[in-house]
């Protein structure tokens, strides 16, 4: 896990660095050209099949998840890093709000000052994160970052949702890949189109959807033999590697502001991650997150 988280804020990095070469269209092309050939490769090293009997959910999956992933990497060209990785880190928030209250409308559970406190909780953190960068364009694109968090936790309770049916992980990404390369391939006819490639370029893009894919597969395997809220906690460190690479890197600003934000978005996220496992217990459900960076 730790590991995973690494390598998403390592991504972020390359992410920041292409948008200046790149439109947002194109660095998602790339990414999930670069992912889709890597799960291809494992799925005939596994003898394993791409063909899916539940090809409905992959396609809601990949829609909302490649809607995110579109929006996260538009935010990261004019976000500092770490903000930008907090705010999309608020998804844990928005996958407990959206299952307490569908637990609450089917009258299987009752909202609880515990809930309603950690969203607030979260919020906060926004608020508090956004503030130092009320500059008109980054505020634009803190807004874009938050939603595309909110999108992203509906792609997560998706993925739970096609585990459960019984779907392999690397058949989950590699569709998920597939609609990365068709929303940023026509987001990029639409918009700057392709440019030509230099080698800084090339590099930059290869490594993105490496670093991506790679971190994915970690993650998921995290998740997969460890536990949940222990996972949850430790996540939250590729805030602090992106906060880290932002002051190295790019001279992001450092205000008690920003660190109090992401302070509170942590402890909310790692508190939703707990109150969403007892809600899914009492429902009788299981809800293993798989992480991504949609």
């Amino acid at each position: 896990m730790v590991l995973a988280t690494f390598l998403f804020a390592s991504m972020g990095v390359c992410v920041k660095l292409a948008s200046s070469l790149y439109g947002t269209g194109e660095i998602v092309f790339y990414r999930g050209l670069m992912g889709a050939l890597m799960l291809f490769m494992v799925s005939r090293v596994r003898r394993g099949t791409l063909v899916t009997p539940v090809p409905g959910m992959h396609f809601w999956r990949s829609l909302t998840g490649a809607t995110a992933v579109c929006m996260w990497f538009y935010a990261i060209g004019g976000l500092p890093l770490a903000t930008a990785m907090t705010l999309n880190y608020m998804s844990s928030v928005w996958m407990a709000l959206f299952l307490i209250g569908g637990a609450v409308a089917l009258g299987t559970t009752r909202v609880n000052g515990k809930a309603v406190a950690t969203v607030l909780l979260g919020f906060a953190g926004v608020v508090l994160v956004l503030r130092p960068t009320m500059d008109h364009n980054q505020l634009w694109h803190g807004v874009v970052c938050l939603i595309s968090g909110m999108i992203a936790a509906t792609a997560y309770l998706q993925v739970t949702a096609l585990g459960r049916a019984g779907e392999p992980e690397y058949r989950t990404v590699f569709y998920f890949s597939l609609s990365n390369m068709v929303a940023g391939g026509l987001i990029a006819l639409m918009t700057s189109g392709f440019h030509v490639h230099t080698w800084k370029g090339a590099a930059l893009l290869a490594a993105v959807g490496l670093l991506a894919t790679s971190a994915q597969w970690l993650m998921t395997r995290a998740y997969a033999t460890g536990r949940t809220l222990v996972n949850a906690s430790l996540q939250y460190l590729g805030i602090a590697f992106a906060f880290g690479y932002g002051v190295l890197l790019f001279d992001d600003p450092v205000t008690w502001m920003a660190l109090a934000g992401m302070v509170l978005i942590v402890g909310a996220g790692v508190a939703a991650t707990s109150l969403r496992t007892k809600v899914t217990q009492q429902t009788g459900t299981t809800s293993t997150m798989t992480m991504t960076e949609s």
